[in-house]
C-alpha cells in the first residue's frame, strides 16, 4: 500500500486573522490539483476563520498544539474538544519549540496523543535531536526515547503521523541532507515496526521538517522513506507553499 504524501504548513505565531484568511484563500486556490494531502496549521486565534475558507476544499485544518484535558481550570489552554468542534482534523504534538521553550515532556506528549485519538484528531507527532546530541552520537537514543514515550499504551499506529525535525535545522536555514533525513526516518520506521505490526509501520507516514523550501523539497521527496514535509517559514507564502505541495 503506497503512502499518500502529506505537506503540512505550520504557521507558528505568525499572521493576524485577516492575513491568515488571505493566505488560506491563496493556498486553496493554488493547490486544488495537488496529489499530496495538504494541511494548514494557523494560530488558535484564526482557526475558525481559516476553517471557513478551507471547508469543502482539499486542504485540511490542523492546530499547532493542544492540552490533554477536555475542559477545566487550565488558563490559556485549548482542549481537543474545542479543536474538533471547529473542524480541525490534525494537531501537531511535541514540536521541538514546545519541548525546548515551554518545557513539554515526553509524558505530556503521550497524554496529548491519547487525548487527540480519543477525540478523533490525527496527531502529527514531532521528534528530533539537537546538534550536540547528533555530534555526541546520541541521536538514535533520543529519537527512540521520544517515539517510544509518545506511543506508551497506544494500541495502533492508525491515524498517527510522525515528523522528524532535527532541532538544529528548524528556522536556521540549515537542512539535513536528504540522505541524513531519510536515514533517520528509516530508523523511526524500524522502531515503529519493532513496537507494532511491521506492516502498520510501513503504512505510517513520516514527514521531514526543518528549513524545507521549494529549492530542496524535490530532493527530499525523492528519498524512499520521506513521506512529506512539515513546513515552517515557507508555508507563510502561498506560492512557495504551493511549489512544495507540488513537488516533482
Amino acid at each position: 500500500m503506497a503512502r499518500t504524501p502529506m505537506i503540512a504548513g505550520n504557521w507558528k505565531m505568525n499572521t493576524d486573522p485577516v492575513e491568515g484568511v488571505r493566505l488560506a484563500e491563496d493556498i486553496v486556490n493554488s493547490v486544488g490539483d495537488a496529489e499530496a494531502e495538504v494541511v494548514v496549521c494557523p494560530p488558535f486565534t484564526h482557526l475558525t476563520s481559516v476553517q471557513e475558507v478551507v471547508y469543502g476544499s482539499n486542504v485540511a485544518l490542523g492546530a499547532q498544539n493542544m492540552y490533554f484535558e477536555d475542559s477545566g481550570a487550565f488558563t490559556g489552554e485549548v482542549s481537543p474538544t474545542m479543536l474538533k468542534s471547529i473542524g480541525c482534523t490534525y494537531v501537531i504534538i511535541g514540536h521541538s519549540e514546545r519541548r525546548e521553550i515551554f518545557g513539554e515532556t515526553n509524558e505530556g506528549v503521550n497524554k496529548k496523543v491519547h487525548a487527540a485519538l480519543t477525540h478523533s484528531l490525527k496527531p502529527i507527532i514531532a521528534v528530533g535531536e539537537t546538534l550536540e546530541e547528533r555530534e555526541q552520537g546520541k541521536m538514535e537514543e533520543k529519537i527512540k526515547t521520544q517515539v517510544t514515550s509518545a506511543l506508551e499504551d497506544i494500541k495502533s499506529l492508525e491515524s498517527l503521523v510522525f515528523a522528524y525535525e532535527p532541532i538544529w535545522a528548524i528556522g536556521t536555514g540549515k537542512t539535513a541532507t536528504p540522505e541524513q533525513a531519510n536515514d533517520v526516518i528509516r530508523y523511526i520506521r524500524a522502531n515503529l515496526g519493532s513496537l507494532y505490526d511491521p506492516d502498520q509501520a510501513k503504512e505510517t507516514r513520516i514527514l521531514y521538517g526543518g528549513s524545507v523550501t521549494p529549492d530542496n523539497i524535490d530532493s527530499l521527496m525523492a528519498k524512499s522513506d520521506i513521506d512529506g514535509a512539515l513546513v515552517g517559514g515557507a508555508s507563510l507564502k502561498a506560492d512557495s507553499f504551493a511549489r512544495i505541495v507540488k513537488f516533482q
